[in-house]
């Protein structure tokens, strides 16, 4: 990973047993709730950037999508691939904003999914993310995000980045956005919001 990979994912490797339990303790359809009608039903390729623990990814491909889960922290990575060995996930050692080690095959992701990661980036990383992103979606494919609104826990990166900047940033790079819910903390964090934006690309 590059020096800015390493840098957004700051706090993580110290606290995977406890972030284990937490991203653990509530479920994929909770989590996406608001944006599941817009989830491809038919076999599709997935891509989970910033995968965590594999709650999402899991949930995905025992739906019967082919899903890539990304995840640069080494200790996260670990707990999902023994928690989700038999989800049949392939995982990737990589991250934002560059993603070099992700191939977009037969044509691009279906879908890609974007949880809790985005504000982890600085304004020039999320530039060259987006073009990314947009590179690896199939024609008509969908990008789902969710961006952070709250205090800032000790000893992470992350910035205030807000829904609107997200959208005019997806548009530069030809992607719509279809969808966008504000809401609360799925963990009860009173302090905490969140935005979730589905972004869509031409095809």
């Amino acid at each position: 990973m590059s020096g800015s990979d390493r840098a957004s994912t700051a706090g993580y490797a110290e606290a995977a047993p406890a972030l284990t339990r937490q991203y653990e303790s509530v479920t994929f359809e909770e989590v996406h709730r608001d944006m599941l009608p817009l989830f491809p039903e038919r076999p599709s390729r997935v891509l989970d950037i910033g995968a965590g623990t594999g709650r999402d990814a899991a949930a995905l491909a025992l739906r019967g999508h082919a899903v890539t889960a990304v995840e640069p922290t080494q200790e996260l990575r670990e707990h999902g691939q023994s928690l989700h060995a038999a989800a049949g996930i392939r995982w990737v050692d990589d991250g934002l904003p560059d993603l070099a080690e992700v191939e977009a095959d037969r044509g691009g992701f279906d879908l890609i999914l974007l949880t809790a990661v985005w504000m982890h980036l600085d304004e020039p990383e999320r530039a060259r993310g987006m073009r990314r992103v947009a590179e690896l979606l199939a024609p008509g494919g969908l990008v789902v995000l969710s961006l952070r609104h709250g205090p800032v826990p000790a000893g992470r990166r992350m910035f205030d980045v807000s829904g609107d900047e997200t959208q005019a940033l997806a548009a530069r790079n030809g992607l719509a956005a279809v969808g966008r819910v504000e809401r609360d903390d799925a963990l009860g964090r009173d302090d905490v919001r969140w935005t979730f934006l589905a972004l869509k690309a031409p095809g």
